[in-house]
């Protein structure tokens, strides 16, 4: 099988263009007409269908990628490379638990959920399918992602590259060739999430003991909880989580579906995520199933009137330099995601040099009028999860435009040298893993040469 050139994948690593990922599927109808489907690849047990490959390439171009032969081409040699992996991870007994694999399409139907803006109705007529079928297949494009996922990291696991290794990769690169960076920055945030009073405690657990004495009425459970539930889920599942084990809910959740009895309805109780009302629909062992209805308090102006105090003491103190801003965002930030990098945003690569278009809209209008060094006063925002928080960001320092070089853009270009040597060995990988599996590719694709 022939593998992308050198100089192709250099192009992807650089400009990051190629992320094969996972999507809905395509819709069989097409406003146009029907146009049938059909497998195009087939290896050992793994088939590519045409929807698959079309679905790709309409992401791919939607995301700025060329339109063009080479460029589908491109995109069905990975999968063919990604079928291989999951193939032979088979072989090899490299095995993702289902526990793991549903988790992970539970968090990406939320996703498909909260951003397509459509309701659960709308996406089965557009799909022509169920959002259970949606589901299932997710699931089995998930399952195959994370089994080549883990296969690709057991390749190429210990890999490491030295400075002059990123030296030499550096040096090869023509001139010409060099990615130019549009601005960038490095920005910072502490993060101080509103402490909800218990006067706001009461109120949510009083709306959910109301609807607990409805459902104890015998109102349906589906209905209330697709009403009223925050939980994303409770669209397509009307609040049914299914059979999970130890270990896959927060404690809190977990120690009441192993404290109730099956049928029973628990009092609201409060988690990570907000308050829940909970019912046992079975157990088995260490398995359980349940369901839930979740609402989530709301601060008040008071207790979003303390977190800001809390900051703009602190603000104080950073200004002062009796500490310094990633210290203090290391100590009090509620943010996970940026505290262990001093509360500095990274990229993909844990870089904290970031182009100015890949920053949250209300952080770049925020920076835009600081001078570099300075920390802004609190400001109220709502977190990624829909919590109301306040923070302070530290506007450290702007590059100008500028072509890729080493003293700038050394965790980079690192990163990309990294990603070539292991491209390199997954070649390797390859040629040998191919003679284990069958392959059979659609004639249709023979331009492509991905068997030669």
């Amino acid at each position: 099988m022939k593998m992308p050139s050198n100089k192709r994948i250099l192009r992807f690593l650089i400009s990051s263009l190629l992320l094969i990922g996972v999507y809905l599927p395509v819709a069989a109808q097409q406003s146009t007409g029907f146009v049938a489907d059909k497998i195009i690849g087939k290896i050992d047990n793994y088939i590519i269908l045409r929807s698959e490959l079309e679905g790709a390439y309409q992401n791919y171009l939607s995301n700025g990628g060329t339109a063009g032969e080479e460029s589908k081409c491109g995109l069905f040699s990975q999968m063919v490379i990604n079928k291989v992996l999951v193939a032979k991870a088979e072989i090899d007994s490299v095995i993702v638990t289902d526990l793991e694999v549903d988790n992970n399409t539970d968090q990406r139907m939320n996703m498909i959920m909260q951003n397509s803006g459509n309701s659960p109705e709308q996406l089965e007529r557009t799909y022509g399918k169920t959002l259970e079928q949606i589901k299932l297949e997710l699931r089995d494009q998930i399952r195959e992602q994370m089994l080549g996922n883990e296969m690709q990291r057991k390749i190429t696991k210990g890999l490491s590259i030295t400075p002059a290794e990123v030296k030499r990769f550096y040096s090869r690169i023509p001139a010409d060739s060099l990615p130019f960076y549009s601005a960038d920055v490095e920005v910072a945030q502490i993060v101080r999430k509103a402490k909800i009073s218990d006067a706001q405690k009461f109120e949510v657990k009083s709306r959910l003991s109301a609807l607990r004495d409805q459902l104890l009425a015998g109102a349906n459970w589906a209905e209330l909880a697709k009403k009223y539930s925050e939980d994303p889920s409770a669209q397509y599942n009307g609040g049914e989580m299914g059979y999970v084990g130890r270990g896959a809910m927060v404690p809190t959740f977990e120690a009441t579906a192993f404290r109730i009895k099956e049928g029973e309805i628990s009092q609201p109780f409060e988690s990570t995520f907000g308050f829940h009302i909970m019912q046992l629909i079975d157990r088995r062992g260490n398995e359980y199933n349940s369901r839930h209805i979740l609402i989530s308090a709301t601060p008040s102006k008071a207790d979003l009137a303390r977190a800001e105090q809390f900051l703009d003491s602190l603000r104080r103190k950073i200004v002062k330099d009796s500490i310094k801003f990633e210290q203090a965002a290391k100590e009090f930030s509620d943010d996970q995601r940026t505290k262990g990098f001093g509360g500095f945003f990274t990229d993909e690569d844990g870089g904290t040099r970031m182009s100015i278009k890949d920053l949250d809209p209300y952080v770049y209008f925020t920076i835009d009028s600081m001078k570099e060094g300075r920390v802004s006063k609190p400001i109220v925002y709502r977190t990624d999860d829909g919590k109301d928080a306040v923070r302070i960001l530290y506007f450290k320092q702007r590059l100008p435009p500028h072509q890729a070089n080493l003293k700038d853009d050394w965790h980079r270009i690192q990163s990309a040298a990294l990603s070539q040597k292991k491209d390199k060995m997954l070649e390797k990988w390859f040629t040998k893993a191919r003679q284990d599996v069958f392959i059979k590719l659609d004639p249709e694709y023979k331009n492509c040469r991905i068997t030669d």
